[in-house]
């Protein structure tokens, strides 16, 4: 009998931490838009090579928030696309988790489509990742 108490325990510790798991770097907590000028885009990591960037939002700089937008890329196409156009005003789409995976990228906002760049206008969905 008490194997069976400690097994259903095992079973919901486990169930809570894959919860857990889930909501924190699954589970996507926000999506939206960032516009700006391409400041920096590289593609660096030890074991994980992830493609990071920045870029500087215009308008002006409060004390307490910053002016720049920090993001991951994990989309080959977007990667590419964001390289070729460093330097260049854009408009990108992103989703926003709660905790970095260090395949996905060492940021929580991660870049997921590019609807204009330096003017040329994409139809949304375009440059989406393949789900």
């Amino acid at each position: 009998m008490k194997t069976h108490w400690k097994r259903n325990l095992l079973l919901v510790v486990l169930a809570v931490l894959l919860v857990f798991v889930y909501f924190r770097y699954f589970w996507v907590f926000g999506t939206g838009t960032k516009a700006g000028v391409l400041n920096s885009f590289m593609n660096k990591g030890y074991v994980f090579k992830t493609y990071e960037g920045k870029i500087i939002q215009s308008g002006f700089k409060a004390n307490v928030q910053s002016n720049e937008f920090e993001f991951s890329v994990a989309n080959e196409r977007i990667a590419k696309k964001l390289m070729e156009n460093a330097g260049a005003e854009m408009k990108l789409g992103y989703k926003e988790y709660f905790g970095a995976l260090p395949w996905r990228g060492m940021q929580r906002f991660v870049v997921d489509s590019i609807y204009e760049i330096q003017g040329m206008q994409y139809r949304e969905g375009e440059i989406k990742p393949k789900l």
